[in-house]
């Protein structure tokens, strides 16, 4: 059995093929989820998992070198936002890397989820809650 916090074979699978800047998406029940990603459902129901929860799980597995967020989440979900910010702050102690954040627009952040690998749904139901992870490398 593995020993790590990821148990989750799928996710696991996918952030293993991960290259340096291919993506991987983390969003909330509502984001619609493009043909082209691998789509991972974790949605149990409202709230469950919560998107933190699977941020900070999938993030101690992944090597993260940026992140890309919807603007809107400041006005329209600031608290979670302040939360996001903190988690990949502290990814970044434990990286020891600096992760750059970059801003766009929700129509853009949509479009942009067409070209990840992969789609992980929770089951968050509060607004913008989605991020785009880009692959960094660990040497």
């Amino acid at each position: 059995m593995k020993k790590g916090a990821l148990l989750n074979s799928e996710i696991s699978h996918v952030v293993s093929r991960l290259g340096h800047t291919d993506s991987l998406v983390i969003c909330d029940a509502g984001l619609p989820v493009p043909a082209g990603p691998q789509r991972i459902d974790l949605a149990l129901t409202h709230g469950i998992p919560t998107f933190l929860q699977v941020t900070e799980i999938v993030t101690k597995e992944m090597q993260v070198e940026s992140a890309i967020i919807a603007e809107e989440i400041k006005q329209h979900n600031p608290q979670l936002h302040s939360e996001l910010i903190a988690v990949l702050e502290s990814l970044q102690q434990l990286q020891g890397n600096t992760i750059s954040i970059r801003y766009t627009s929700h129509e853009q952040f949509k479009l942009q989820t067409q070209r990840s690998q992969a789609v992980i749904r929770s089951g968050e139901c509060s607004p913008y809650a989605n991020v785009i992870l880009v692959a960094g490398v660990t040497f």
